[in-house]
């Protein structure tokens, strides 16, 4: 669910951006509220996707796009052998523990894209077959395709986790600020 982001201040397009991003983190924490590392874990239709598996994933899309950006690589590479561990956790992965991980990668987001010279500042992208040979993307994309990605995956965890026990966005809201 959506919760109104403040409009940021006069001429601030970084915060604009980063309170989005911010946004949206906050729709898949919150449909993590509650639940049992078993219920994070469970995978309620065909699909592989379970909200523990959902914010693994986007803390670590999140890192590596900052890493890209500082032209370093991501703290976890994955390739087609590791590729379906970005949606589960694995070993002694918690939800805790993953978010502990993205509060820092959050952290390091903001740092980085406050620091940057500029939003137009640009970088290449890897030689993978997935992106175009010699592309490149500026900072402002980077913050745009993070808010896209993170709002996907608020949509997905919203139907997982109303589909684990009926919860919906406008309660785990409620919930949230009952709690603050």
């Amino acid at each position: 669910m959506v919760k109104h982001v403040p409009a940021e201040e006069k001429g601030d397009e970084r915060g604009a951006l980063l309170a989005f991003i911010e946004e949206q983190r906050g729709g898949i924490r919150r449909a993590l509220l509650g639940l049992t590392e078993e219920q994070a874990r469970t995978r309620p239709s065909v699909s592989e996707l379970s909200l523990g598996g959902l914010l693994k994933h986007v803390a670590e899309v999140e890192q590596s796009w900052i890493a890209r950006a500082k032209q370093e690589p991501p703290a976890i590479r994955r390739d087609e052998s590791n590729w379906h561990e970005t949606y589960q956790l694995v070993g002694e992965e918690t939800v805790a523990s993953q978010l502990a991980y993205w509060e820092q990668v959050a952290a390091e987001t903001e740092k980085f894209i406050r620091s940057a010279p500029s939003l137009d500042d640009s970088f290449p992208l890897p030689p993978d077959p997935w992106f175009p040979p010699e592309g490149r993307v500026s900072l402002r994309w980077v913050c745009l395709h993070l808010i896209r990605e993170t709002a996907r995956h608020a949509g997905h965890a919203d139907i997982i986790r109303e589909s684990l026990d009926g919860k919906t966005a406008f309660e785990l809201v409620a919930q949230e600020q009952g709690a603050s």
